[in-house]
């Protein structure tokens, strides 16, 4: 049926060529008369449209048929072709391009998407306010579309067309690749301008910028952060003072067309970056202020928050792209997109418990990096907190990988948390040891655990606690006031080593498992056991010596 229509205008078009009449050009030098074909049908939305535009063309330009496609309000005084020129500007500074093949053929035509009203959108998502509807028997751009025609103008075109216009042709009509001279000229100079602009912004982001942050001690933040997003948007500045000055040269609509689709999807990419840059100007600012907290845990989150929110700008500033740049309707994209959300949570519910679990951690903070944790078989010390597990250095030093999610639902003993550090042992004598001497070395165990500088002082507990089979057990029941498990140790190391020296000091000896034959004692030969000398003055001189050189010089 299209094919039928589109022939008889064809023959239509021929026939019309002979009754041609003399048209006057208001805004811009028409061609010979005799070379032009007029056309005028509004019986359905494809032949106003056609009308419109075919009559606007620069081989046939005849303003006054196109200004009939309007639907101008009663008591109208302004000039109807002026009007129609201005919507043909609109239409192409915008970058709409109409596919004819699209616009319905229907004298009938009725909207179902807008409760079969009769009206039809040149393009409703970039000229919502400009529509075809039904006025008796003819279809016209509708009263509010006329309405609206000088607003609209204004906005695509804010510093106005009418001055440049009338500069620019007055250098010539004649045409190279497709374009006037005027044309041409025009690129040029929107060439020359953009690439000015560009070094006026550069100019004022890396010097002006850099200066003023720098006086205000911001020099590595501003050269590491600030100038990578200042030039970007710079960069955004001059995308826009080109999708503003390139309408003005009134090019070719298959041109104009590409270029707005391009520069519409260029400035939510640039900004895109921006905010992308941004995050990790904002991360820079959490990473100084995590280094002001006592817990490590934030250094870990700190990450965590930079790669989260980047994929959330990039997906983001990607929607956007789609929208304004592509014109892709994202709705429907949307809608499918939290369906198979749904469908995607059900399939990786443990992945998104485990998310959850690690958002838990950080919030509860139950442990951090470098504390020594007991959970079930977990036993090590964590190094690393992620999106989905925690990983945790075993003392085997092997790694294993916990997810988030079940270590928010473990029991958690955190050895790291600690105040102190228990260290209990026992320590045994030999049952020969006389009972004040056992006072004497419990007196010196004391004065160990006092000076030294790691340890509890308010709490501690040594004790001749029990006798055992083979030995005099004295209970050494202490607690070390430090941070981790090496220092600990070293701390251990030192006690043991004064404990070993005051024995060695007062003559004390270690128990040990063993057998032992009691034979008489030869008057020519001395036995094996020790004789200790009953004056314990003697031993307590030593218990002063020791404390005044041995402790007093500490484990070496």
């Amino acid at each position: 049926m299209k094919i039928n229509l589109r022939l008889f205008f064809l023959g239509l078009f021929l026939a019309l060529a002979s009754l041609s009449e003399a048209q006057e050009n208001t805004s811009m030098p028409a061609p010979l008369l005799s070379d032009t074909v007029r056309y005028q049908n509004l019986t359905s939305p494809y032949h106003t449209t056609l009308t419109f535009f075919y009559n606007l063309q620069e081989d046939h330009y005849h303003p006054q048929i196109a200004s009939k496609t309007l639907n101008l309000p009663s008591g109208f005084e302004g000039s109807p072709e002026k009007l129609a020129v201005k919507l043909k500007q609109i239409i192409d500074g915008m970058g709409v391009y109409v596919e004819m093949d699209e616009v319905p053929n229907d004298p009938n035509y009725v909207d179902s998407t807008r409760n079969f009203q009769s009206k039809f959108f040149i393009d409703s998502n970039r000229l919502p306010r400009v529509f075809l509807e039904k006025d008796g028997q003819q279809w016209k751009f509708s009263k509010f579309t006329v309405s609206q025609i000088d607003q609209l103008h204004k906005e695509t075109y804010p510093y106005g067309t009418d001055k440049l216009l009338n500069l620019l042709p007055q250098i010539g009509h004649e045409e190279y690749l497709g374009l006037h001279l005027w044309q041409l000229v025009g690129i040029f100079i929107l060439v020359l301008f953009v690439f000015s602009a560009h070094k006026l912004f550069t100019f004022i982001v890396d010097r002006v910028l850099f200066y003023v942050l720098e006086r205000f001690g911001y020099g590595k933040v501003a050269e590491k952060y600030l100038l990578p997003v200042a030039r970007i948007v710079s960069i955004y500045l001059i995308v826009l003072l080109l999708d503003i000055f390139i309408r003005v040269l009134q090019l070719p609509i298959e041109i104009v067309s590409w270029i707005t689709i391009i520069l519409n999807a260029a400035k939510p990419f640039i900004i895109t970056i921006v905010f992308y840059k941004l995050a990790d100007v904002l991360s820079a600012y959490f990473e100084r202020q995590a280094e002001k907290t006592h817990s490590n845990l934030d250094d870990q989150l700190v990450p965590l928050v930079r790669k989260t929110l980047k994929a959330f700008i990039i997906i983001i500033g990607s929607l956007f792209i789609l929208r304004d740049g592509l014109q892709l309707d994202i709705i429907p994209f949307l809608t499918g997109l939290s369906i198979g959300g749904l469908a995607f949570a059900l399939a990786a519910q443990d992945t998104i418990k485990n998310f959850f679990g690690s958002i838990m951690i950080f919030i509860d903070k139950p442990f951090q990096v470098g504390d020594w944790i007991t959970s079930g078989d977990v036993d090590g010390t964590v190094e690393e907190v992620g999106f989905r597990s925690t990983r945790v250095r075993t003392f085997r030093n092997s790694l294993m990988y916990i997810p988030n999610g079940k270590i928010a639902d473990a029991t958690i003993d955190n050895h790291g948390l600690r105040h102190y550090r228990r260290f209990y042992s026992t320590v045994t004598i030999t049952y020969d040891t006389p009972p004040e001497l056992i006072n004497i070395f419990v007196e010196g165990l004391r004065e160990i655990v006092v000076n030294h500088p790691n340890t509890r002082k308010d709490y501690y507990n040594v004790y001749f606690n029990n006798m055992s089979a083979y030995s005099l057990d004295i209970m050494f029941y202490i607690f070390f006031e430090v941070p981790t498990w090496p220092q600990e140790l070293h701390a251990r190391h030192e006690v043991l080593i004064q404990i070993v020296k005051l024995a060695k000091k007062l003559g004390v000896n270690f128990a040990f498992p063993t057998q032992t034959l009691h034979m008489d004692t030869f008057p020519e030969k001395e036995g094996w056991n020790p004789v200790y000398e009953k004056d314990m003055g003697k031993y307590r001189n030593k218990l002063e010596e020791f404390i005044k050189s041995d402790i007093g010089k500490g484990s070496n």
